[in-house]
Parts: C-alpha cells; sequence; structure tokens
C-alpha cells in the first residue's frame, strides 16, 4: 500500500508517517520503481500500534522502548510496568493541573453575572489585572 493508504488506514498524518521512519519507529518502506513507498501489513500493524501509544500520550523515546519489548516478547516485562507507572505519574500531574485550571476559570467566571459593557466586566478586569501583574 501507499503512504495515503496507510494514512487512510491509520488516520495517522503521512507527514507524520514520515516522521516516524525517519526517527527509525517505523521501519522504511521498500520503493517501488516510480520512488513510491510501499507498505505492507507489518507497517500497518507497528503504525497502528505508535498510534495507539500516542493516544495514552506516550513520549516517542518510550514508545520505541515499548515496540523494543514488542521485538522481544521473551524479556522480562518490569521495565514496562515501570514505563506505564511512570506516564501514569504523568497523567496524574496533568489531572490535578487542569483541575487547578478549572477551578480558576470558575472563579473567573463568577467575576461576572451578568452582561455589561467591557468596560464593566468583572472578568476583563481580572484578566488585566492578573496580567499586570505578571509584567
Amino acid at each position: 500500500m501507499r503512504i495515503g493508504e496507510l494514512h487512510q488506514a491509520t488516520g495517522v498524518n503521512i507527514e507524520t508517517i514520515r516522521y516516524y521512519e525517519k526517527e527509525g519507529l517505523l521501519a522504511a518502506a521498500a520503493r517501488s520503481a516510480n520512488g513510491y513507498r510501499n507498505y505492507n501489513a507489518a507497517h500497518l500493524e507497528r503504525l497502528s500500534f505508535i498510534r495507539h501509544c500516542r493516544a495514552l500520550e506516550m513520549p516517542l523515546a518510550e514508545i520505541k522502548q515499548m515496540l523494543d519489548f514488542v521485538a522481544h516478547p521473551e524479556a522480562d516485562c518490569g521495565d514496562i510496568n515501570r514505563l506505564i507507572d511512570e506516564q501514569l505519574t504523568r497523567v496524574r500531574v496533568r489531572l490535578r493541573s487542569m483541575h487547578a485550571l478549572e477551578k480558576q476559570l470558575s472563579q473567573l467566571r463568577a467575576q461576572c453575572g451578568k452582561s455589561h459593557t467591557a468596560a464593566e466586566c468583572g472578568i476583563l478586569h481580572e484578566l488585566v489585572v492578573a496580567a499586570q501583574g505578571e509584567a
């Protein structure tokens, strides 16, 4: 299959597919006489795995390590557990940050309960004051 077909099958952007090849996450595809890349089922399977790991927001360096485990199924899975534990920690930190952001936005929204002119808007006033404090 050509790169466009691989894109259609996985939903991964064409430039991203090329990047993954360049970075060694995806094996280089064979080239046809006209220079087009020819991908096979193994490329599709590997790219789907990478896409799934990216959906879990795993960094590419960790995906490379996971792919090494896929290639060596006899290896001990302790490091896989460690990688997932580290990702889980990053997600939990982000969740705390997102909750704090939600709280800030809720407090900001409480500054303006009804429609006013922009000059009277409590939200706009708080944003201006906060921005001046950061400057």
